[in-house]
């Protein structure tokens, strides 16, 4: 792989050393739901097989990817000059898979010139993975169903759609400052796309004033929706409250910058972040996740929404103020290759209030087995406070199956306490 393009190679190419005044905007688009859900059902359809990292399935959306940027005149600016990052993905759940070696694989990237010859060289990246399970039952939710297709409509089909359409009203009416338009591969291994980016970045990350990301934004239900990552930067909440125009969404705000998605790689390196969540679900991780049940309009107020942000944050005079966190060490076992099973179904669309709510919980499963139920709310795991999905996770994956670990949780306001015995997730 060729070195990182300098910054001013790329602007040279891509402006073609203009010099002229900053130019006027066209007149606003508006978000195509019918768009969304085209771009959505192409990516989930059987005939990619779920996408996985490393497959032809991942392979063929890769290249769809890259014709649907050059077709809305969205700017190459992976390796060579072309759209295509290429890297090799590599995971401890490959290696205990027998692929230690890994599989080649390739994010898909585009660039968006910004209006003002001021501010073009600085960046904001709009990103979301486009890869899914494939039919491994490897992380799958509903292992009995072994090799089924898992086709990812929401996760993340729709994040990857999202992207698309906010691509297209860009590319229609340029902010001042430029934006990366970030497709990665390799999410569900662990992030590795994104990780890949930031480790050989084709613009200078010191020059990124923010990365927004997508993950899981095709099930909005009544209205709401989960923003990560506002205590990144000190204008955020005050963008995305003043960027929440009528008819309002009911946004769940939530500071931390780290979690399970790829706004963690840009955090760790100082980029400001945010990220756009409509929430967990019953097909999360399960062949059931089809473009059937996407909610294509509620998708577009999303995206709506998020166009008001970036704007905001490209077109200020100054970049966002940054704030900058240490980087949480990850859980023991680590999303990627944990197998730890505790059967529950988290309702990340339950509010502001501190834990985690549930939805239900698995027949047979250890939670089953302990008692917990839909609509309680675990306030800690294993002596780990909860207070929202990630620390959840962070909880849980901390331990193996077999372990014994303790759960507190609310139910029907009374604080109770019980012992479980964790499963093992797999075929």
């Amino acid at each position: 792989m060729r070195p990182p393009l300098r910054l001013a190679t790329v602007l040279l190419v891509l402006t073609g050393a203009c010099r002229t005044a900053e130019p006027s905007p066209a007149p606003s688009a508006v978000p195509d739901a019918g768009r969304i859900l085209r771009d959505i059902a192409w990516l989930a359809d059987d005939r990619l097989e779920g996408r996985g990292t490393g497959t032809a399935g991942n392979d063929s959306a890769a290249a769809w990817l890259a014709r649907r940027h050059a077709a809305l005149g969205v700017r190459p600016l992976g390796d060579r000059a072309g759209y295509v990052q290429v890297f090799t993905a590599r995971s401890a759940q490959m290696a205990h898979a027998g692929q230690a070696e890994g599989v080649t694989t390739r994010n898909v990237l585009g660039l968006i010139p910004g209006r003002d010859p001021a501010l073009r060289g600085e960046y904001v990246v709009i990103g979301a993975h486009f890869d899914h399970l494939g039919r491994s039952a490897a992380n799958a939710m509903d292992p009995e169903a072994r090799d089924a297709v898992r086709n990812g409509a929401d996760d993340n089909a729709s994040g990857t759609a999202a992207v698309l359409e906010l691509a297209r009203l860009l590319v229609a009416r340029p902010a001042r400052r430029s934006v990366v338009v970030a497709h990665f591969s390799g999410e569900e291994l662990g992030l590795l796309g994104s990780q890949w980016f930031v480790d050989h970045p084709p613009v200078s990350l010191d020059s990124a004033v923010a990365m927004v990301n997508f993950d899981m934004v095709g099930r909005l239900r009544n209205d709401k929706l989960i923003v990560y990552g506002v205590a990144t930067a000190r204008e955020l909440p005050a963008i995305l409250d003043s960027a929440n125009v009528a008819p309002r969404l009911a946004i769940s705000a939530v500071g931390d910058g780290f979690g399970p998605s790829d706004q963690s790689s840009f955090y760790a390196r100082g980029v400001p972040v945010l990220h756009f969540f409509t929430g967990l679900h019953d097909d999360y991780h399960r062949a059931s996740d089809d473009v059937a049940k996407i909610n294509a309009a509620g998708e577009a107020r999303v995206v709506a929404l998020a166009e008001r942000v970036v704007r905001a944050i490209a077109d200020r005079p100054a970049p966002v103020t940054r704030v900058r966190m240490a980087a949480r060490a990850p859980a023991a076992g680590g999303r990627e290759g944990s197998s730890v099973y505790l059967g529950t179904v988290p309702d990340m669309s339950a509010g502001d209030a501190p834990g985690l709510r549930l939805t239900g919980v698995r027949s047979g499963s250890p939670a089953d087995a302990g008692g917990l139920r839909a609509g309680d709310v675990i306030i800690a795991l294993g002596g780990r406070p909860v207070k929202h999905l990630y620390s959840y996770s962070d909880a849980l994956y901390a331990h193996q199956p077999g372990d014994r670990v303790d759960i507190l949780f609310v139910r029907a306001g009374e604080r109770r306490a019980i012992t479980v015995t964790l499963g093992r997730r797999g075929p």
